[in-house]
């Protein structure tokens, strides 16, 4: 059979001048190490819990650590800079000690976090949930930088996004949204550009599996695409748990996403998510 060519992609990453596949995707591990996050919020604060969960990460087979250090689980509490970027610094210092080879992702909106982490700990790779609206220094600062770029889609903010988000049509708004950006980005200069659509920021159960059936239309932009859904109230809600009993229906959404062509999933379990590549790759690839 032959293979979809309907769709450009590019199936590559350059993260700190090396050059990463993502066919077969990667994997992003979740290092929250926040008071307050949905699911594992207080679990990663000492130095011991953080280092514990960096070589656990690293031991299950992640390719990429995305570190965050401001809760943007819905109505959060807004965290003073200072705050954020102490929490990140220390977290930067032990994996550069314990994991130096790996890649890593900065889970932030605020341009002077992004820069602190780039010029001081030689991040790979900024993760911004707002896409650039929370910070509008934060185009010009990538781009100075010469870093990998995830520019994710919200609506709102993480105080007001699940209040009453309405679309026309999601899949078309939120690509309309990307293209006006992607130009911005491209004018800048910025050389690594990955799409995150932003599953639970600012959309309702309907509008995330909306979302979900129409990941392959952003594959036209030829962009990396993103994806993290993990243990996040779309999948828990539906089926009536919690997010700590949601690993199963995680998995499950992932690999629907791996099946529309996904290129990385950022996951709080990476062991599982790894098997589902693995999987998906080897039905994908066999005659």
């Amino acid at each position: 059979m032959d293979k979809d060519t309907s769709f450009l992609q590019n199936h590559t990453l350059v993260l700190g001048g090396r050059l990463y596949e993502t066919d077969p995707p990667l994997i992003m591990g979740i290092l929250n190490v926040t008071p307050d996050s949905f699911y594992d919020g207080g679990k990663y604060v000492s130095e011991e819990d953080i280092a514990g969960r960096v070589e656990q990460l690293a031991s299950e087979g992640a390719d990429i650590l995305d570190v965050g250090a401001f809760s943007t689980r819905p109505g959060a509490e807004p965290v003073p800079e200072e705050e954020e970027w102490r929490r990140l610094e220390q977290a930067l210092r032990i994996i550069r000690d314990l994991q130096p080879q790996l890649p890593v992702s900065v889970d932030t909106f605020r341009a002077s976090v992004a820069r602190k982490a780039v010029e001081g700990y030689a991040v790979e790779m900024i993760n911004d949930i707002s896409g650039g609206d929370m910070d509008p220094e934060m185009f010009r600062t990538v781009a100075d930088l010469r870093v990998a770029y995830v520019m994710m889609h919200m609506q709102g903010t993480p105080q007001t996004m699940q209040d009453n988000p309405e679309y026309d049509h999601v899949v078309r708004d939120i690509l309309y949204i990307f293209s006006k950006k992607i130009a911005l980005l491209n004018e800048l200069g910025v050389t690594t550009l990955v799409l995150d659509p932003g599953f639970g920021f600012g959309k309702t159960l309907e509008h995330n599996y909306q979302l979900l059936k129409g990941l392959k239309a952003f594959r036209a932009t030829g962009l990396p695409l993103l994806v993290g859904v993990s243990r996040k109230s779309m999948i828990w809600r539906l089926l009536g748990t919690s997010a700590e009993e949601a690993l199963e229906g995680t998995t499950v959404v992932q690999t629907l996403a791996l099946l529309e062509g996904v290129d990385i999933l950022r996951v709080h379990d990476v062991r599982a998510a790894r098997e589902a590549v693995k999987i998906i790759d080897y039905w994908k690839n066999t005659l």
